[in-house]
């Protein structure tokens, strides 16, 4: 027994060496279509048929007859090797789609003479397709080079002439590039292109290239890296949806567009849209997720918009008309402000139509005062007016407020305010209310504009400018029932000279002085309205603010204006795919790697002969050990203490220790 756990390492090994060779190995070296015809790997076509003639007279004549299925796989092999391109993939890349056939034909003519079996087994004229749908985009040895200097992301098919499955996705293929323009590279690259099909194949341990989920095979490389080891290989399903799904999502980084339901669109997409952002239904009659480009759209436009598509069906359509209008699809709709009509736009689309009406809509009619908007708006003192950088002095009318019914009311005031100044006709016409002439040539001349303020997400910046004892009413958290919005209007000024004047101020504690104290280089002057709501008597009030502002030589006081909070935080799509997307991609792919390549190895003949080595070299090593001389295992009497050895304290009772007897008088 002693010795069996002594020697139970080598044995395991030597177990597991004969398991592999025996068992393993010859699982992953089946028969090559060469063995099957009795000849050499490699060889011409010639003696494929001329071995195949040799075999084929024998069981004519009767000197042999083969089984019905060595029939097939003698035949399969011939009709596979004496074919050029079928026989060249093989040859490099182990490459052979069709062994579903050999199957097919085994279970048709099982038990049946050779001489009834149909042939020819496979079918050339079903596999040849024209080459010219892949050569639109053909990828060469010599200007694969030049697309990998590119900065856009590239998507690869390797594909072969010879391949039905290569056949049924050329149209696919087209597809999916036509979605990718303008988006990403594309190219395709046939296996008689050497140093690229094997650049893109994977390898074997014994150095054998091969595809691993066939062919056709897609790899990608992100805009970030075009190196091998950044090379990502697509192992889905092999159709237009899927492909360009995987792309823009893992390569591109790219959101996705979830769909909803008439159920599910108001609880799950328009109650949780940021009031400020413009809602954007697409209707799709197919339910296909949204186009890479779509995706692209929706990044760039995160920050004004949010996105959604509905599947349209038939019996809903009535739903649909009354609730937006919608018709039929596909439709595009964009809901703005509350109580704004939406706006619907039917029938196909292109990429540059849709970038346009997308721009054209991207705001709101009365829009936010945001972060991201104040300089496009012309309402920070940091920027100009949106009239460019010549004008010296602008205007923003800001309506500020909590979410509530009182403020969207009030936008809704403010928007007719806005279309009343748009739409005046000629100015200079004796019929025209003069009180509308500043407002309304100032809006036109975009000296003028009109936003809205969330006083409760930016209550820093709304008490900035309504500071008073009411202005709880107006900017912060809601402390009771009262919502009460209110209108400002800011008057800009820009002065070459005075903003060349640095400003001193006092600080008035520590913090102040390690804040930047760098003051806004427009002056600001502030004036709240306090008249009714009724629209003559805004504008009205606009009107004359303006006229005072621009005749009257006020004082160029410049502040430090409050930065506007962001209202929600930047999604992780929009922080680069460099930086995010390329270690959880590097992560995944690296795990999958390494699980295909830990299989491939299964079939490394090296592995077997290593097992049984390890096992000699340990069974030697451990009969070395224990044959040497003078090394004898000790007995357990031998190992006992000797008896002659001095006391210790660490004993548990000395040699020489015995019990004191103890007295009953104290004085003993």
């Amino acid at each position: 027994m002693s010795k069996m756990k002594a020697y139970s390492v080598p044995l395991f090994l030597f177990v597991l060496a004969l398991f592999y060779q025996l068992l393993l190995l010859p699982r992953s070296f089946p028969p090559s279509h060469y063995d099957v015809l009795g000849i050499k790997r490699y060889t011409s076509i010639e003696q494929v048929k001329s071995a195949y003639d040799e075999l084929y007279s024998k069981w004519n004549s009767g000197e042999e007859v083969p089984s019905t299925i060595d029939f097939l796989k003698t035949r399969y092999a011939y009709e596979l090797l004496s074919h050029p391109l079928w026989k060249r993939n093989y040859d490099i890349y182990g490459f052979d789609e069709q062994l579903h056939v050999l199957d097919k034909v085994r279970e048709q003519y099982g038990g049946e003479s050779f001489s009834n079996i149909d042939l020819p087994l496979l079918d050339v004229a079903a596999v040849a397709f024209d080459h010219t749908d892949h050569a639109f985009n053909a990828i060469t040895s010599e200007n694969f080079r030049s697309m990998l200097n590119d900065s856009k992301p590239l998507l690869i098919q390797v594909y072969t002439d010879g391949s039905y499955r290569c056949a049924q996705f050329s149209n696919f293929w087209r597809r999916i590039v036509a979605l990718l323009e303008g988006i990403a590279n594309s190219g395709a690259v046939e296996l008689s292109e050497i140093h690229l099909a094997t650049y893109f194949a994977d390898r074997k341990p014994t150095g054998q290239y091969f595809f691993r989920n066939g062919l056709p095979s897609l790899v990608a490389f992100p805009s970030w890296c075009k190196a091998s080891h950044c090379m990502i290989r697509y192992e889905g399903e092999l159709s237009v949806d899927s492909v360009t799904d995987w792309f823009a999502t893992t390569i591109l980084g790219l959101p996705r567009i979830f769909y909803h339901t008439k159920e599910s669109l108001g609880k799950s997409f328009l109650a949780k849209s940021g009031p400020h952002k413009v809602k954007v239904i697409w209707f799709s009659k197919t339910g296909e997720r949204a186009t890479p480009f779509l995706r692209q759209i929706s990044k760039d436009y995160w920050a004004y918009a949010s996105f959604a598509s509905v599947l349209w069906r038939e019996e809903e359509s009535s739903f649909w008309w009354n609730t937006f209008e919608v018709d039929s699809a596909p439709a595009i709709v964009f809901l703005k402000d509350p109580g704004v009509k939406p706006i619907v736009y039917h029938g196909s689309f292109n990429n540059s139509w849709v970038s346009e009406i997308i721009e054209r809509n991207k705001q709101q009619e009365l829009p936010p005062l945001r972060s991201l908007t104040s300089m496009e708006l012309g309402c920070d003192a940091r920027g100009y007016s949106r009239s460019g950088n010549d004008i010296k002095i602008w205007y923003c009318v800001i309506l500020a407020g909590r979410q509530s019914s009182e403020l969207s009311k009030m936008r809704g005031t403010m928007r007719r305010v806005q279309e009343l100044l748009s739409s005046e006709g000629d100015l200079d016409a004796p019929d025209v209310d003069q009180s509308l002439t500043q407002s309304a040539i100032a809006f036109k001349n975009k000296r003028l504009t009109f936003a809205w303020l969330d006083g409760e997400a930016q209550e820093r910046y709304c008490s900035f400018y309504l500071y008073s004892e009411t202005a709880f009413e107006t900017c912060g958290p809601r402390r009771d029932l009262s919502d009460v919005p209110r209108l400002f209007i800011v008057r800009y000024k820009r002065n070459a000279t005075a903003e060349n004047i640095k400003v001193a101020r006092k600080p008035k504690n520590i913090w102040d002085v390690w804040q930047d104290e760098e003051v806004d280089p427009a002056s600001q002057l502030v004036v709240r309205y306090n008249g009714s709501n009724e629209i003559p008597e805004i504008i009205k009030w606009v009107s004359e603010i303006i006229k005072d502002g621009d005749s009257n030589d006020l004082p160029f006081y410049r502040v430090k204006t409050p930065e506007l909070v962001p209202e929600e935080s930047e999604p992780i799509w929009s922080r680069g795919a460099q930086s995010i997307l390329s270690k959880s991609i590097g992560l995944k792919d690296r795990i999958h790697k390494t699980m295909g390549k830990s299989y491939d190895y299964l079939g490394d003949p090296r592995i077997g002969p290593a097992l049984l080595l390890a096992a000699l070299m340990s069974f030697g090593t451990i009969w070395l050990v224990r044959s040497q001389p003078g090394r004898r295992r000790q007995s357990s009497s031998e190992r006992e203490v000797p008896r002659n050895r001095p006391p210790s304290i660490t004993d548990v009772e000395p040699k020489d220790a015995y019990q004191m007897p103890l007295s009953d008088s104290e004085t003993d």
